[in-house]
């Protein structure tokens, strides 16, 4: 395994990271158990959760993914041993079934961080994330920022970094992060700490892959520069980067790509005929298309870790197995090549 520095934090995490969303919608208690042990002793240490998870959001699996992280660590008694993520919900109308109202006040953040600590028995998290911004921006497959002067968002940025200070020094923080965050957004978020001595974003969780390649427009650079690395999610696209979405007579009735359309930015026609075109590139240099696109991925100068996920052990024996995989000049040339005719078919 290979390790990359948390921002400034000092710690090392493993360059893939465990995600877990699955557990509990599509995985049972014991697959997740299967899955950490595994991914343990492949020496992955960084381990990405949320409060709203599984996916798809339900009331009924809502914290399931926590829970089954938390019987895990109880279970195997190796809490130091992981680096564990999590993330509070900001405003979302579609899961009023959470705490109302749901945002980053002062008294959110302590109910939300209380009930992931219990549900992850566990005293503290190691990395905790702004899951997306409480403002309205251009997220989650939306391409355009359109503003809206009455929108009602004041910024209170500086009123989330003094909350997250204290649970800093209350020990049941180590460190803070973003996710589904914009340019202008880590940048406010990183000069408003520095201004006034608060706890920098160490990272940010953005979506990220040969189909979706938008975070190295303004994004990147200052990932590098501010050193507040990338944690890619998405990076198979939700299935469609991998071999069973491009190989005749295969089943995908059960993928995620078709079990939940409603959530799938990579539906498009677009981004199928792209990946079509990544899978020839694989097949012609005998890889696996999966394993390609986590390669590249992992290729990535603004890369802090590559969160992968899978709902079989096998799966995710391929896609941990990438870290070994090397790129040739050749590959990486083919792959622009796509990326001219289709950029970015997937935001």
């Amino acid at each position: 395994m290979l390790y990359s520095q948390l921002g400034q934090t000092g710690l090392q995490v493993s360059k893939i990271c465990l995600g877990t969303m699955t557990f509990g919608e599509q995985n049972t208690e014991a697959d997740g158990h299967e899955q950490l042990d595994y991914a343990l002793d492949q020496g992955i240490n960084f381990i990405d959760t949320a409060e709203m998870y599984s996916v798809p959001a339900r009331q009924e699996t809502q914290g399931s993914t926590e829970r089954i992280i938390g019987t895990w660590l109880a279970s195997r008694k190796n809490r130091d041993k992981v680096i564990l993520a999590t993330k509070i919900a900001g405003p979302n109308p579609g899961i009023g079934y959470m705490r109302q109202p749901m945002g980053f006040s002062k008294a959110n953040i302590q109910d939300a961080l209380e009930a992931s600590l219990q549900r992850l028995q566990t005293d503290y998290v190691d990395l905790y994330q702004l899951h997306w911004p409480e403002r309205k921006m251009n997220m989650f497959g939306k391409r355009g920022f359109e503003y809206d002067p009455n929108d009602g968002w004041e910024d209170n940025f500086l009123e989330v970094l003094h909350t997250v200070q204290e649970w800093i020094k209350a020990g049941k923080i180590r460190h803070f992060g973003v996710s589904n965050e914009s340019a202008w957004g880590l940048m406010h978020w990183l000069r408003t700490a520095d201004q006034h001595h608060l706890p920098r974003a160490a990272s940010i969780q953005n979506p990220y892959s040969l189909l979706s390649r938008l975070f190295e427009v303004g994004l990147a650079e200052v990932a590098i520069r501010e050193q507040a690395g990338l944690l890619a999610y998405s990076p198979l696209a939700f299935g469609l980067l991998s071999d069973k979405s491009h190989t005749e007579g295969v089943d995908l009735s059960a993928t995620r790509l078709q079990k939940y359309k409603q959530l799938s930015r990579y539906n498009g026609n677009n981004s199928k005929s792209a990946a079509a075109k990544y899978f020839e590139i694989a097949q012609e240099h005998g890889l696996s298309l999966a394993q390609m696109a986590l390669a590249y991925v992992n290729t990535r100068p603004f890369l802090t870790s590559n969160i992968i996920g899978a709902t079989t052990l096998e799966q995710l024996k391929e896609n941990i197995d990438s870290i070994h995989v090397e790129l040739s000049p050749e590959i990486m040339t083919a792959i622009e090549a796509v990326h001219q005719v289709y950029p970015d078919p997937a935001p």
